[in-house]
């Protein structure tokens, strides 16, 4: 089996055919994680969509709808869903948590033995299900659906490859950039992270803990017909120095290569200055020379402090023991 996670550049997304769909349907029991922030508007049509297909891929399921704190009306909508529907189920947190945090607190609460995750802006259309299940089905841990063709604005697109970059070095995978938040994995890897209590989050991240058996396939990706997306240009930004500082010692190995590097340029500029002194009689004149070799310098050292304050600050509210996410209130089905 591949060790990193590889693009598979066709799929067709059909079940296995035959007696060995329906005897996969059959034992097939499937959780689906739905992170949901002012989307009120898109709620209804995604339980919607996401029933038939459930049911034809699955024998028994659950959608879980966990409220990050939204300002609009969804927690209602939850509410009425459930009370409609026995096999969805609610979370509301208390206050925004973000995306990842919001998924875990949903992946914890998955009662079935495969969870999928998707984002509540219909973008990521249930009718793929299929596919990443089908790949699953291979013997892979976790399936990523990345799109065929994004549908996002040029900052938005531009935020996510950093994302992505960041990601790729904190896993360990080149292929790493083809990641996304539609993903099936097998509920037994959320073992791995059982015990995980930081306040700073990436599934993806600590997905990787559990297994090395990923693997990303194309996937249609729709584009957002209602509502506007939170996830800025911003956000994404934090989120990736978040992954960079969070979960590697990447920036660590960058601030000492610069503190060598800059060593060097100092030791090389000592000795020009130092042997014009010796062998000409003459100094290197002038203030600018002097300004830039201090802001050189003083720069190294600031942007080495600055990333090791990063991880001190995470130390900090770590031993501090902010909570991932604490809820609100629960409707539908009791967790068993």
């Amino acid at each position: 089996m591949n060790s990193t996670l590889q693009p598979e550049q066709t799929v067709s997304g059909m079940q296995p055919a035959g007696k060995q769909g329906e005897a996969l349907k059959k034992t097939r029991t499937l959780s689906v994680v739905v992170p949901v922030y002012n989307s009120q508007q898109s709620l209804r049509m995604l339980i919607e969509r996401l029933e038939p297909v459930l049911g034809s891929i699955s024998s028994q399921y659950e959608v879980i709808l966990v409220n990050d704190a939204s300002r609009d009306g969804s927690w209602k909508v939850i509410q009425d869903v459930c009370h409609s529907r026995s096999w969805v189920r609610g979370i509301d947190l208390m206050r925004n948590y973000g995306q990842h945090n919001a998924l875990l607190c949903g992946i914890r609460a998955a009662r079935f033995d495969t969870i999928i995750t998707m984002d509540d802006d219909l973008q990521h259309p249930p009718e793929e299900m299929p596919k990443l299940l089908a790949k699953l089905d291979e013997g892979y841990e976790v399936v990523y659906g990345f799109p065929e063709q994004e549908q996002h604005g040029i900052l938005r697109d531009l935020a996510s490859i950093m994302t992505k970059m960041a990601l790729s070095n904190s896993m360990g995978a080149e292929t790493a950039r083809h990641i996304s938040a539609f993903r099936a994995f097998r509920t037994r890897a959320r073992e791995a992270f059982s015990d995980y209590h930081s306040p700073f989050v990436s599934i993806d991240v600590i997905l990787t803990w559990a297994t090395t058996r990923f693997i990303a396939i194309k996937v249609r990706h729709d584009p957002r017909s209602l509502g506007v997306s939170s996830y800025t240009f911003g956000k994404l930004f934090t989120h990736a120095m978040n992954m960079m500082t969070g979960y590697s010692v990447v920036p660590l190995q960058v601030a000492n290569l610069l503190g060598f590097v800059c060593t060097l340029l100092g030791g090389a500029m000592l000795l020009f200055v130092v042997g014009r002194r010796v062998f000409f009689g003459t100094s290197v004149p002038g203030f600018t020379f002097l300004a830039s070799s201090i802001a050189l310098f003083s720069g190294a050292q600031l942007l080495a402090l600055g990333v090791i304050g990063e991880y001190l600050a995470r130390m900090h509210f770590r031993m501090m023991e902010r909570p991932t996410y604490t809820v609100r209130e629960r409707c539908g089905a009791p967790e068993s």
